[in-house]
């Protein structure tokens, strides 16, 4: 069977997606665990330091029955100390399977032009998939099964809001994103999102919060300063001035209102700390769900590895 790799969410359908979200939903309810990587190993391969990312990956393996192998940026040094091409050729002799945390989503693309084992991407520049498949799992489980959900997006339109708007369209939901001049979606997501975008409203485009958040479900931000921007803290944190989530945009959501970020937050930056104890606060539960994601990835890409 030919393999599957997963380094965007739209390598999935929404079928796929769909079934992603059962299995994941089945397995947070039952306490019987599927040993379906029984006898499988599972490389985390990780350039990016990480906490809810490589905890979730490796208990995901492990509660599956499978066997996980850690290598930071010091074992491997991927395009440094060895070509990425001969990585994934020496692995993949190895393991059943790569999960991948990357700099570069171009690093993804050859590991797997040159891996005979799925690649899973768990975060590069481009996109972050998993945690888009929790985000769902969240929203799913706080709204229920219904398409007419309206998630708002506050903030750089970046890998995270990337994945995001791919999901939530596949899920027909409804998303409107409200980012400073300079820092909105890009021609290329339009392009690839235009197949799930048929409906009117669906994706709204806003430089101003307000308006993004009218009657939301579900706000959503992240960090302004992704990681290997720190050069660009200074001008970032000018531009993005008027998007912290405050009391002052949480009145413009319906009452019932969750708030979701990928976390690490930055309170007084992107989340503002004065609303941290909000009933609709959704943080912990969206990191939680990162377990019961990614093992509802693995379990759908268990009949390839």
């Amino acid at each position: 069977m030919k393999k599957k790799d997963v380094l965007g969410v739209l390598d999935f359908t929404p079928e796929e997606i769909q079934r992603v979200m059962t299995i994941a939903i089945a397995d947070k309810k039952s306490k019987n665990r599927t040993q379906v990587l029984k006898g499988k190993t599972v490389a985390l391969l990780f350039d990016k330091p990480s906490l809810r990312t490589r905890v979730s990956f490796e208990l995901a393996v492990q509660q599956l029955g499978g066997y996980s192998i850690y290598m930071g940026k010091d074992e491997v040094g991927l395009g440094k100390r060895e070509p990425v091409k001969d990585v994934a050729k020496v692995l993949s002799r190895w393991v059943d399977c790569i999960v991948a945390r990357v700099f570069s989503h171009e690093t993804l693309l050859e590991l797997a032009e040159y891996s005979t084992v799925p690649i899973i991407n768990a975060l590069s520049d481009w996109e972050h998939p998993c945690q888009a498949f929790a985000d769902i799992l969240t929203i799913t489980e706080k709204k229920g099964q219904l398409s007419n959900v309206k998630i708002a997006y506050i903030g750089d339109f970046n890998n995270v809001a990337r994945s995001l708007v791919k999901a939530c369209l596949s899920m027909d939901y409804h998303i409107s994103l409200a980012s400073p001049l300079g820092y909105g979606i890009d021609n290329e997501t339009l392009k690839r999102v235009q197949h799930l975008t048929q409906k009117k409203g669906k994706l709204i485009q806003t430089e101003e919060p307000l308006v993004a958040v009218e009657n939301a479900d579900i706000i959503y931000t992240d960090v302004w300063i992704s990681m290997g921007e720190e050069n660009l803290k200074e001008s970032k944190i000018k531009d993005f001035q008027g998007f912290t989530i405050d009391k002052s945009i949480l009145e413009r959501a319906k009452p019932d209102v969750n708030i979701m970020h990928p976390m690490p937050v930055h309170y007084g930056e992107e989340i503002s700390a004065s609303i941290a104890d909000i009933s609709g606060w959704s943080l912990i539960d969206q990191a939680d769900n990162r377990l019961y994601a990614q093992k509802g990835v693995l379990k759908l890409l268990s009949c390839v590895l």
